[in-house]
């Protein structure tokens, strides 16, 4: 008996949709940042990602605020999943950034997938 290779793409297909969960949610997006300079030095960011979280086994559960050499600086741990809020804004503030860096990244994380492949640059504003 001979199986075609469309029909075991088919019956794949339908296997990985059949099963909730199973790295359908994607790598989770960086969409937007805004900075703000605070008084003190420090910076707040406020975060805006996407990710089609499943429910609480994947999951966005973190951004990142990278430095220019690839170093965590910052980091918003985000505790639940966001599975009827999407696109959803979270904030980080008192964000200490080192002297004299101009630019930074933001990337998103997921419990399952790991580091998002879209990450966000975003230049600073003058410290207050």
């Amino acid at each position: 008996m001979f199986v075609r290779f469309s029909q075991c793409v088919a019956a794949a297909a339908f296997l990985v949709a059949s099963l909730p969960g199973l790295g359908l949610a994607g790598d989770p997006s960086v969409l937007d940042v805004k900075v703000s300079p605070n008084g003190d030095g420090t910076y707040g960011f406020s975060t805006t990602v996407f990710h089609k979280d499943t429910g609480w086994k994947h999951y966005a559960d973190k951004w990142d605020i990278i430095g220019p050499d690839g170093e965590v600086i910052a980091t918003r741990v985000l505790y639940h999943p966001h599975v009827d809020e999407q696109p959803f804004t979270r904030s980080l503030g008192r964000v200490a950034i080192p002297v004299g860096l101009r630019e930074v990244m933001v990337r998103a994380h997921c419990s399952v997938d790991g580091d998002g492949t879209r990450t966000f640059r975003v230049k600073l504003p003058p410290r207050r």
